[in-house]
């Protein structure tokens, strides 16, 4: 009997004898730095020629891994592999393909320090983060094997005279899998399994700077027992390999998370129709946000304080649901803005395998020269109040970094910074808050604090959001508690972790029997 689905809990690491288990993994982890690893398409490894190069971003002359990178060549045996193991795999009854995600979680719990180890080092998450990334990827194996279960019944359908029939999920196909390096354990499991559960098979094309995780990922799932072929690990480049990949007659879903442009690309290039296709593509598409909390004149001014910042720097603000506006009714803005940058002023940051930093470094030297860039531009928009500084002689470090009085329509109120900068808007009253806060192409997450419910019931229905929360952080949504997902230039609202994400992995097949008079 399958137990009831709960959330992961998270590693004490107020408890010394998992920060030595933590600090372990940490050493072990580089002391493996600089290894290769191959492509995994079927039963093949395939070393190439053409490396990406994983660096620590705390440190850049750290390589953690050089991974081969796959071109058009790799890809079309991927895709072809995993078009052949599709007639396989799609036979194998749900329950049993369930069976690998709840054994693969349990293989993450045991190795769970080296998990987060990786992720320490390769995209600088601090210890928390990590070991909430590697929770959530187990949340989502244990969640969608259950939700897997659920869909192999047979759906309800009106009863009709004379006929017996039935409504089941059936796979798509091959899954071209493009997850990021922000949760690069936990939305590229999440995505992978998700695919793999509902029966399809997967060309995993993990993010460039984070492809060692993902390859950790790839060898859980064979030390599983994961059908050689149902996962096959391609790293590569979009432009190489990835156009290619999206475009394959055989490719039948691509489930992508990351840039608005890329994703935007993605879905033009998956409608074009190619020679050979037969099918109308499915795209699965989230796309990052311009996220906001509201404070209200009659809200605790600590607690929404205390919730901008935990959402505006939880790793570096390199989170799509990450506060990077906060929007404040006048008659309170002076006293937030104050209680706000009291707080941005502890925050501690350094290379994270030190467990006292909060903030490590931004993830690649291209996010590094955006985020600067907007720093720059914050300057000339607004009140520039506490940080604003960035240095890239060693690692990609950037200050956190409050603006005030930035005017709704301003560039860093609108553009996507994705890293650690604050725009405070202030607002005539709650109406014009609700208004600023749609004024965007996204509609990811955002968050109001307010006593007042009439105000929240206002913000509920006119808050035009995926993910939504009163009086808490506009971050940290918990698979099975908040089906995550956004509007707009969000993505396609997909709910990750929600009841009805692997629908999307699947297509409705109707089957009608007449039984006589």
């Amino acid at each position: 009997m399958i137990r009831p689905f709960t959330n992961e809990p998270l590693i004490d690491f107020s408890d010394p004898e998992n920060v030595k288990k933590q600090e372990a993994a940490i050493a072990a982890v580089e002391k493996d730095f600089g290894r290769e690893y191959p492509l995994r398409i079927g039963a093949a490894r395939i070393t190439t020629d053409k490396k990406i190069v994983s660096l620590n971003p705390a440190n850049t002359n750290e390589i953690v891994g050089n991974v081969s990178r796959a071109g058009r060549a790799e890809a079309e045996t991927a895709i072809e592999t995993a078009a052949e193991k599709f007639e396989e795999w799609r036979r194998v009854r749900p329950e049993i393909r369930a069976r690998y995600l709840f054994r693969a979680a349990e293989r993450m719990r045991q190795r769970r320090f080296e998990l987060n180890a990786v992720m320490i080092l390769e995209v600088g998450k601090n210890w928390i983060e990590a070991d909430a990334d590697t929770a959530e990827a187990i949340d989502f194996l244990e969640f969608y094997g259950r939700e897997m279960v659920r869909l192999s019944t047979h759906a309800p359908l009106t009863p009709y005279p004379s006929e017996e029939n039935h409504l089941y999920c059936i796979p798509l196909g091959v899954a071209l899998v493009i997850p990021p390096w922000n949760f690069p354990n936990a939305i590229m499991c999440g995505m992978s399994s998700a695919a793999i559960v509902a029966g399809n098979t997967v060309v995993l094309k993990p993010s460039s700077d984070a492809p060692v995780i993902a390859s950790r990922f790839a060898e859980i799932m064979e030390e599983v027992g994961l059908p050689e072929g149902v996962l096959n690990y391609c790293p590569g480049s979009g432009a190489e390999m990835g156009d290619f990949a999206v475009q394959h007659p055989k490719t039948r879903l691509i489930a992508f998370t990351g840039s608005m442009e890329v994703g935007l690309r993605i879905n033009e290039l998956a409608a074009q129709t190619s020679p050979g296709q037969i099918w109308i593509k499915r795209v699965i598409a989230e796309m990052g946000g311009k996220d906001f909390i509201i404070v209200a004149d009659d809200a605790d001014l600590d607690a929404a304080a205390e919730g901008i910042v935990a959402s505006a720097y939880g790793y570096q603000g390199q989170k799509c649901s990450a506060c990077s506006r906060a929007i404040i009714d006048e008659k309170v803005y002076d006293e937030i803005v104050e209680k706000v940058v009291e707080q941005v002023k502890k925050i501690k940051v350094g290379p994270t395998k030190d467990h006292s930093n909060y903030m490590g470094p931004v993830v690649s030297k291209q996010a590094f020269g955006t985020i600067s860039e907007h720093i720059e531009i914050g300057k000339g928009e607004g009140r520039l109040m506490c940080g604003g500084g960035y240095d890239d002689s060693v690692g990609y470090f950037i200050e956190p970094t409050v603006f005030a009085d930035i005017e709704p329509g301003a560039r860093i109120e609108q553009e996507e910074i994705f890293g650690p900068v604050l725009a405070i808007i202030k607002a005539r009253d709650f109406d014009h808050a609700i208004e600023i806060s749609n004024d965007t192409i996204y509609g990811l997450t955002g968050a109001v604090y307010s006593r007042d419910q009439m105000k929240l019931e206002k913000a509920r229905w006119e808050a035009h959001v995926g993910n939504l929360y009163f009086n808490r952080k506009c971050t940290a949504a918990l698979v099975g508690v908040h089906p995550f997902g956004g509007f707009n230039m969000s993505g396609t609202d997909s709910k990750a972790g929600g009841s009805d994400y692997l629908l999307l992995f699947t297509q409705a097949k109707s089957v009608s029997q007449f039984m006589g008079k």
